[in-house]
């Protein structure tokens, strides 16, 4: 593994890979944790945190294929921001009121579409990821 290719990059994709990593283990800890618990809740809190920064420096790297932008330098990968906008008050919410499967949903959908699918993507070719591992 080379880590060059970050140490490379700009602000915006060094920022989202230190926040994205360890929400990775997080999220995959947090899978396999009681739930309910106080160390369920404190991983749970530091996850969500690194996913909204995650997804906040997400919004300042630009696409990187031309045919795939949507909208300026957004391409369908940045779908996950909203994504994570959305699901991540909402797990918090539903888990204060005590709408556990509501929140189980939320948890679940940002784990597997933020981190399993859009980390995925992210190993395409031409990507830092894909550089990284087989560069």
């Amino acid at each position: 593994m080379n880590l060059d290719p970050v140490f490379e990059a700009s602000l915006a994709i060094q920022l989202h890979f230190y926040t994205v990593v360890p929400a990775f283990v997080l999220g995959t800890i947090q899978m396999g944790l009681p739930k309910g618990t106080p160390l369920h809740r404190w991983n749970g809190y530091v996850y969500m945190a690194l996913m909204m920064f995650t997804a906040t420096a997400a919004i300042f790297i630009p696409s990187f294929m031309q045919s795939g932008r949507l909208f300026g330098h957004f391409g369908f990968i940045h779908l996950f921001v909203p994504l994570t906008y959305v699901s991540v008050p909402l797990a918090l919410y539903n888990a204060r009121k005590g709408n556990i499967r509501a929140h189980r949903g939320a948890m679940i959908g940002l784990y597997i579409g933020g981190l399993l699918i859009a980390g995925g993507l992210a190993f395409m070719p031409g990507r830092i990821m894909h550089d990284m591992f087989f560069g």
